[in-house]
Order: C-alpha cells, then sequence, then structure tokens
C-alpha cells in the first residue's frame, strides 16, 4: 500500500511537471536567421524606437504604439497571431502621411471587450475618427466594430478575414472550449507546427512569416491570449451595413488563404456587397508580412479616393 501511494504521487507529481513545463522562449534574431538581414534590422529597430504606450481598461493593459503626425489615423488590428509590430513595414511607410495606431490585444474573450479597449485607446490618444485596417480576427473585430459605432470609423479595410458564420463554431468550437485546459507548451506546439505545414508553404515559403510567427509561439504570446482570441472569433453578431452608414470599405483576399477557405472568402462579399474587393495571388494569410510593398500600395491607393 505505501509502494502504492508513493506512486501515485510520483505520478501525480510528473503529470503536473509535464502539465506546468515552461514554454521555450527565443527572440526574432534567433529565429531570423534566413531573414533579409536588412528586414530582421528594420523590425529590430523599430522595435528600439517605437516605445510601448499602455492603458487600463476592464482590468486589462493595452499595448501600443503611435507613430506619424497626419491629420488623418489609421488604426491597424492584427489576427490571432501577432502583435503591434507585425504591421510595422505599412506603419513606416504611411507615417508620413497619416497618424498611425496599432495594438496587442491583452487576453480579452469577447468582441465587446475587445472593443472596448479598441476605442479606450482611440480615446486616449484623442483620436474621434480613423481609418481601420483589421486582418483575420482583426478584421472580424473592424466589422463589429463598425457595427456598434460607426461614428468613429472614416474607411475600413477587412482584410484575410471573415464574416459572422457557423463554420469554425462547427470546426473549432470543442478544441477551444478545451484550450485553457491544456498546458501551455501543448498549445505554442500546435501553433508552430500549423505555422510550419500550412502558413509558411502558402507564404511562398516566406522566411520572415516563419520566423515572426514562431517568435510568437516561443514566449511572445500568452496562452491565455491565444484561448481568449480563439473565443472571441466564435461571437455572432449582426454586420453592418457600411453603404447605408457611409463607410467606404476594402475587403483584401489572398487566393490560397490557407487559415479562410473560399467559401467564407465568397461569405464575406455577398455579406458587403458595396465593397471594394483587391484579391492577391499565392500570398497567403499574411501579405502585409511577405508582399509589404503591394499591400501598402492597395492601402494607400484605398485611403487616398
Amino acid at each position: 500500500m505505501r509502494w502504492t501511494f508513493f506512486l501515485i504521487l510520483a505520478l501525480a507529481g510528473a503529470g503536473a511537471l509535464l502539465y506546468l513545463w515552461p514554454v521555450p522562449q527565443k527572440d526574432f534574431a534567433a529565429m531570423a536567421v534566413n531573414v533579409d538581414p536588412n528586414v530582421t534590422a528594420s523590425l529590430i529597430n523599430f522595435r528600439q524606437t517605437h516605445p510601448l504606450k499602455s492603458i487600463e481598461n476592464h482590468g486589462e493593459t493595452w499595448h501600443y504604439v503611435v507613430d506619424g503626425h497626419g491629420d488623418e489615423t489609421i488604426l491597424f488590428l492584427h489576427g490571432m497571431t501577432g502583435a503591434y509590430d507585425i504591421w510595422w513595414q505599412q506603419m513606416e511607410a504611411l507615417a508620413p502621411a497619416y497618424r498611425v495606431i496599432s495594438v496587442t490585444y491583452p487576453p480579452v474573450d469577447t468582441l465587446k471587450g475587445l472593443s472596448d479597449g479598441v476605442i479606450a485607446v482611440m480615446d486616449a490618444e484623442g483620436v474621434q475618427q480613423v481609418n481601420v485596417v483589421g486582418t483575420s480576427l482583426g478584421g472580424y473585430l473592424t466589422q463589429y466594430l463598425l457595427a456598434t459605432h460607426p461614428q468613429r470609423f472614416k474607411r475600413a479595410v477587412f482584410a484575410n478575414t471573415f464574416p459572422p458564420n457557423d463554420y469554425y463554431k462547427q470546426k473549432n468550437a470543442t478544441l477551444i472550449r478545451l484550450l485553457p485546459l491544456l498546458p501551455s507548451w501543448l498549445v505554442m506546439q500546435s501553433f508552430r507546427r500549423n505555422i510550419q505545414q500550412s502558413i509558411y508553404p502558402a507564404s511562398g515559403y516566406s522566411e520572415l512569416v516563419l520566423a515572426y510567427l514562431l517568435e510568437q509561439t516561443y514566449g511572445r504570446m500568452s496562452k491565455a491570449q491565444v484561448a481568449a482570441r480563439a473565443k472571441a472569433v466564435l461571437e455572432d453578431f449582426s454586420p453592418p451595413d457600411p453603404e447605408a452608414l457611409g463607410v467606404p470599405v476594402l475587403i483584401i483576399e489572398a487566393n490560397n488563404d490557407p487559415l479562410v477557405p473560399a467559401e467564407l472568402r465568397a461569405q464575406l462579399k455577398e455579406t458587403y456587397p458595396s465593397a471594394n474587393i483587391h484579391t492577391l495571388s499565392g500570398v497567403g494569410h499574411f501579405p502585409y508580412l511577405n508582399a509589404p510593398d503591394d499591400y501598402t500600395a492597395i492601402l494607400r491607393a484605398f485611403l487616398a479616393k
């Protein structure tokens, strides 16, 4: 009996140790050995020269950066895997003509909570109205913001994203409910596998896409953030009518997006029939990283109208 008791204790301890095993920490420089050194230096310099600002909203700390001095403001909203600086190439290119703001989502798991945080950042910076560029989850959040705070937005970009739908609920609801229970190392390991097997090839084997996203899974993004963002993706809401609101909309999509299937890309265009459409070829889910010049040119043209 004593040996059985000690064995159970040992197994329980080993299980706890396995569950609590820390996520390995690796920074961008360690991930970027195959990235153009000029691009690596550019991102590192951006991080060093753009100190994070922060505000508290409903008990969560929102981090963001601000640059530029233009009369109009562009607000950038990243997707599930990302942070404020995933947009650094667009921000640096557009800062001479616009004020630019980019946020990192804390572990907030509702669209209303994310929306409240975004509006709080705008209020903290004294910005009444912005041009908003949202991708993936950020594009979904952009639709929600337009539905709930239309007066705060001048133009909107829904990029590599989807409308309210049942597809992700049917496919991922069980996994997303289990996410908070899984060990952090396992969650991040699963993300890395998806990045390497799906997202990286679709990007045209962009070393920048690979390095940036892997860095997120090596300590830059927490399991709590992942679980919260995944839960928010499953929320439903009534989509806005941009034409009735007088808000021009641009949809940017990729014809080989591995995370937004063709049926959801079609639904998005059906949901917003007045939107301008720009379809990129062979660039995957993160074209602002691996096709930055083309992507920025598309934004410039839309914002100049």
